[in-house]
């Protein structure tokens, strides 16, 4: 092979390694970038900071998160793991699993789940990866049927503080959720449940909602000592309907907008013919 040959060769084998550092190093900065300003979509995470130091000492420091996407953007959870928190994320999409496996591999006690999370295996998998009763914190994220995994969750465990997505395009107290399907496809406005279902679910488990993010609830058991319950009415109020940047924020749902004038009879069949394409697929009551 001639010099010009083997110079050629050492460069294309160089390629590849350098891409890979390339990469590396942008991930980096990104990295360092979103954890000057946090992790979570919102405030979620400074909100979890406070509460948590409002727990009990010597409270679990185990935290489960059901949706963890790549563990990182949008996560409720990367800081607490970061900071040497055990437990355990779910994430049955393979691409965003696999980049989940990968932020894991560097945490010590923090183990990823690629299998897909349903009402009906969810007490089983925490069992599996050792959670305990009374863990610390639940961030519950999938986008479809989350009131029944809640629900089933809530049968078994005792989370301190709980995080979970709402639907917050249904203002109370319309009563809405997804009922369980295995095979679901999140569309457009269609998953989850309302506030007002949330609430029902709540006072069913003695849960309190204390905190209202936009789109993000947290709850903590009725029992934990300081609470401060809100309704779903005045969550939503404080937490959504009257914070001034939400249409800023979530202009995709400019075109459910009209909801917020309308009487809870007339919010329900508006959705029902919205939703009309679902029909049989969800639960919706005023």
């Amino acid at each position: 092979m001639s010099d010009h040959e083997q110079k050629t060769k050492s460069g294309k084998d160089a390629e590849p390694y350098l891409w890979r550092l390339e990469r590396g190093l942008h991930r980096a900065k990104l990295l360092l970038k979103k954890s000057a300003r946090g992790f979570s979509n919102f405030d979620e995470e400074a909100i979890l900071r406070r509460l948590i130091d409002g727990l009990p000492a010597g409270h679990s420091r185990t935290a489960v998160d059901i949706g963890a996407g790549d563990g990182i953007k949008g996560s409720n959870t990367y800081a607490l793991f970061s900071a040497g928190w055990h437990g355990v994320g779910f994430e049955s999409h393979p691409r965003k699993a696999g980049k989940l496996a990968k932020t894991y591999e560097r945490l010590p006690g923090v183990e990823a789940d690629s299998r897909r999370v349903t009402p009906e295996n969810v007490a089983a998998l925490l069992r599996a990866h050792g959670v305990g009763r009374d863990f610390g914190v639940l961030s519950l994220d999938i986008d479809s049927y989350d009131y029944f995994v809640l629900d089933a969750i809530l049968s078994e465990f005792r989370p301190r503080l709980v995080v979970t997505e709402i639907n917050e395009k249904i203002p109370p107290p319309i009563r809405f959720r997804v009922k369980f399907d295995p095979d679901f496809r999140l569309s457009h406005h269609f998953f989850g449940y309302s506030i007002q279902s949330l609430a029902d679910l709540c006072a069913e488990h003695r849960y309190s909602i204390i905190e209202l993010e936009y789109n993000n609830a947290f709850l903590a058991p009725a029992e934990t000592p300081g609470l401060r319950p809100l309704d779903a009415t005045e969550a939503y109020r404080r937490g959504y309907l009257e914070r001034p940047d939400r249409r800023e924020k979530f202009s995709s749902n400019a075109d459910v907008e009209s909801l917020h004038a309308m009487t809870p009879a007339e919010g329900v069949e508006f959705i029902k013919r919205f939703f009309s394409r679902h029909a049989g697929k969800y639960e919706i009551s005023d």
